[in-house]
């Protein structure tokens, strides 16, 4: 281990998991890398933590009791430095807590914790928030897995998202500024089968609400699958940029402000209240099947 990134691994799988933002770096199995790998020219991270809040603040600040405090898109997690409490050969416990610099845009007191496990073929995160104030918590929590897009082919032609179960096709259309407008657009998506193209992604990110699956798969066109399963995250946004080689397929408990949203952090959509004392937690499952 060096002295910012956890090394995990299982057999002949291997994962690294960075101390800046609790964030994947790398995963592969039996040698197949399976995260994209940053390139500044289309994105710079891998597969960010977002948190204590998930997308676009409505002028990028949000406001508590009257006041005002910046935040910036998807929180501040992603830049901060966790603790390592534990870690073996294939696992590792992370820890986020208040500072004086988050007080400056988030005025909560809280603790974060994120437990990596990686199991032969597959990799878990599970996070665990711990409302440490005397007040309700409210938070969003999300993570943004950037995964290598061809998947298992020359091309992205033919790549699909299959859902668990059928989902409503259509999507809330995003503002430029990154706020969700009343409105909505179609998706090409068949019961549980979405096509992915370039075009289809190409102007903003796909974001199903409150979907039925708990789990989905990102298929190539020769069967090799990521499968992805969930337990406490409602919503599924995919998002890239043209010409990147890679799918984001992010998991959030929560979703960025409506157009126009002036009202408390506690009535944002989709926010959770967590009572003074209390820890809310949530898990992604990732893992590839039908490997050649």
């Amino acid at each position: 281990m060096s002295q910012d990134v956890v090394e995990l691994k299982n057999r002949n799988d291997r994962a690294r998991i960075s101390l800046r933002g609790a964030e994947i770096r790398q995963w592969s199995v039996a040698g197949r890398e399976l995260m994209w790998q940053p390139d500044a020219r289309f994105w710079d991270a891998v597969s960010p933590i977002l948190f204590p809040l998930v997308g676009w603040s409505n002028g990028g600040q949000i406001r508590v009791d009257g006041t005002t405090y910046p935040m910036g898109v998807h929180g501040f997690a992603a830049s901060l430095g966790f603790q390592l409490v534990e870690h073996d050969e294939a696992s590792a416990l992370l820890r986020l807590a208040e500072n004086a610099e988050t007080l400056t845009r988030y005025p909560f007191r809280f603790e974060l914790f994120i437990r990596y496990r990686l199991h032969e073929g597959f990799l878990e995160a599970a996070f665990c928030v711990r409302n440490t104030d005397t007040r309700s918590l409210p938070f969003a929590i999300g993570i943004h897995p950037g995964f290598r897009w061809p998947l298992s082919a020359a091309s992205r032609a033919g790549h699909r998202i299959e859902f668990d179960e059928a989902e409503e096709p259509f999507v809330p259309e995003i503002s430029p500024r990154g706020l969700f407008r009343p409105t909505s657009r179609t998706v090409p998506l068949d019961g549980r089968d979405l096509p992915l193209t370039e075009e289809l992604l190409a102007s903003e990110a796909l974001c199903f609400l409150d979907v039925r699956s708990r789990g989905l798969r990102f298929r190539a066109p020769d069967g090799c699958a990521i499968r992805i399963e969930t337990e406490g995250f409602p919503h599924l946004a995919l998002w890239t940029r043209p010409g990147a080689p890679f799918l984001s397929i992010e998991s959030w408990t929560g979703h960025g402000d409506p157009e126009g949203f002036a009202g408390d952090i506690t009535e944002k959509p989709s926010i959770r209240l967590l009572p003074a004392g209390g820890e809310d937690t949530c898990r992604v499952r990732y893992s590839l099947e039908n490997a050649a």
